[in-house]
């Protein structure tokens, strides 16, 4: 079951760097975040994991189901762990915190928001103070006219310029029923795909713990 904690017990920022890199997982408002359990399962096997979600996607996420240990942050944690000037800025210390980022699912609405530099919840003000040097991986998902609207090409180009790499959705049954592109990769795929393009190095406190190979944008 998942905790919630204080960000000062939660994120150990004071304490040696860890032998696992530190991933941060989010999810934002898609049906696709039912799925959010397993890839929390899957990353916990690898490295030391956080989680962050919408608030739209707590509608699909069962907090309950997500392996002991990992901490979920929401919008409601961004306010309530700071009170007075010199308190830690919960956003900030996520960021600070994690060596890679993957958002999975990610909707248009949220794929919007970054694309336009906006951040109105945890997520996108993370995403906003993003160290780009670190890998930052999405796994959109939506429906098929939606993955097709000239917008969400306009959106990958612009995200694509900030080095985010793209894990690509695949063509199935949605959940609306429609039959096309624009089903969030398969878990297994979205953890393989991160594994892949990262690789581990000697952590200390001048090198980040990975590296990213590639950042190419898989036409749409």
């Amino acid at each position: 079951m998942a905790t919630s904690e204080p960000v000062q017990e939660s994120l150990m920022l004071d304490y040696p760097q860890p032998s696992k890199p530190r991933v941060l997982l989010a999810a934002s408002g898609s049906v696709a975040a039912i799925k959010f359990e397993s890839l929390c399962r899957s990353f916990s096997e690898w490295a030391d994991v956080r989680a962050v979600a919408t608030k739209s996607s707590l509608h699909f996420i069962d907090r309950s189901s997500l392996p002991s240990g990992i901490v979920l942050y929401t919008d409601d944690d961004e306010w309530s762990t700071w009170k007075k000037i010199g308190d830690e800025v919960l956003h900030i210390e996520l960021r600070k915190w994690a060596d890679i980022l993957v958002i999975a699912p990610l909707s248009a609405n949220t794929l919007a928001k970054i694309a336009g530099g906006l951040c109105d919840n945890l997520l996108t003000c993370i995403v906003r103070a993003w160290d780009y040097r670190k890998p930052l991986f999405v796994a959109p998902a939506m429906n098929t006219l939606m993955w097709n609207n000239p917008f969400t090409e306009r959106h990958l180009q612009t995200i694509n310029q900030l080095g985010i790499i793209l894990i690509p959705p695949v063509v199935k049954r949605l959940a609306c029923g429609d039959y096309g592109n624009g089903a969030m990769a398969e878990t297994s795929q979205i953890y393989t795909s991160v594994r892949l393009a990262c690789k581990t190095q000697p952590h200390d406190s001048s090198s980040s713990i990975v590296i990213p190979v590639s950042n190419n944008r898989p036409s749409s």
